[in-house]
């Protein structure tokens, strides 16, 4: 296979081109070149022209994740694996984090408020019906954060101080605007942080930590003059590592609230985390740039494995 690395991007503007050009100056002794991947009408066992290919918008393209799966099957090295980040979760990686010792706070899934048309009463003779909301927000607490199961950006997300706030907060969630597949909702334990810092996290290794505001104008959430040290630089590395190493994640985002010296994982569902120089600065678009042109040289070459690769069953028949 060729030591080309294919890049897969939707409107970002910072990162692709010197991420591409210094992939290209640092993998050119060992020949690995890098380009805009260009994907399109694939066959079944279609040569891939990619070593690696970095995605970064499949989630909102289902020709790319379809696409990707094929080309990993065809021993395409894809950052992060398809397979796993559409099957992923945020109510699950709660319940990962707890049997890994990383805090998180009181959260619980809730029935879809609405359906596709054609479910109907029999459909859902297995759900426990009514919801007993009050026994929910005796477990979660007041205020507490509605959010969407999957996806993320900060979209559709609600804080609700009252038990009629979250009923009219869930109720919008089987309304129009979600389109016909109506989002499954979390509740979440509302965390009056002290702190807050997002870690970037590349290879399941390297762990960058920065303050963050996450109440702050978009270009202004990351705080890069009051840098994360010490003991909380030392707990955000170390659960950021477990959380990403379990999950297989090679480029993620994690962030963590801090209350009573305690850092709660807040979310870590983030597998095309946030690049641009505009919104994490310089210095840290940099340290991105670098760790991630070495990741996918390393997997270019063959001088690194992808976790993934050992986990899919039908890995063991083909190779």
């Amino acid at each position: 296979m060729s030591k080309v690395v294919g890049l897969l991007v939707g409107r970002e503007n910072t990162f692709p081109g010197p991420f591409i050009d210094l992939v290209g100056r640092k993998g050119a002794a060992q020949g690995v070149t890098a380009e805009m991947a260009l994907l399109g009408g694939a066959r079944e066992l279609e040569e891939p022209r990619y070593a690696v290919i970095v995605d970064r918008i499949s989630h909102e393209v289902p020709y790319y994740r379809a696409h990707l799966k094929s080309a990993a099957l065809m021993g395409t090295v894809v950052v992060n694996d398809p397979f796993w980040w559409e099957a992923d979760e945020k109510f699950f990686e709660c319940t990962l984090a707890r049997k890994l010792g990383v805090a998180v706070p009181k959260t619980v899934i809730l029935p879809n408020k609405a359906y596709i048309p054609d479910i109907n009463d029999q459909s859902l003779r297995n759900l426990a019906y009514p919801i007993d909301w009050d026994g929910i927000v005796a477990y979660t607490g007041l205020p507490a954060i509605l959010k969407p199961n999957t996806g993320g950006g900060w979209k559709d997300v609600y804080r609700v101080d009252s038990l009629e706030e979250l009923l009219w907060a869930y109720d919008q969630t089987g309304s129009a605007h979600f389109g016909q597949r109506p989002k499954t909702m979390i509740l979440q334990e509302f965390i009056a942080w002290e702190d807050y810092v997002r870690c970037i996290a590349i290879g399941r290794k390297h762990v960058l930590p920065i303050r963050y505001d996450p109440t702050a104008p978009f270009h202004e959430r990351y705080v890069v003059d009051r840098p994360v040290e010490g003991r909380l630089r030392e707990r955000a590395i170390r659960d950021a590592i477990t959380l990403t190493d379990a999950l297989g994640y090679d480029m993620d985002t994690v962030e963590f609230a801090v209350r009573d010296d305690v850092l709660y994982a807040i979310d870590f569902l983030n597998p095309a985390p946030d690049f641009d120089s505009f919104s994490i600065k310089d210095e840290n678009f940099d340290w991105v740039l670098d760790k991630m042109s070495d990741l996918v040289i390393a997997y270019a070459t063959g001088a690194a494995v992808p976790p993934w690769r050992e986990d899919h069953r039908w890995w063991r028949h083909i190779r």
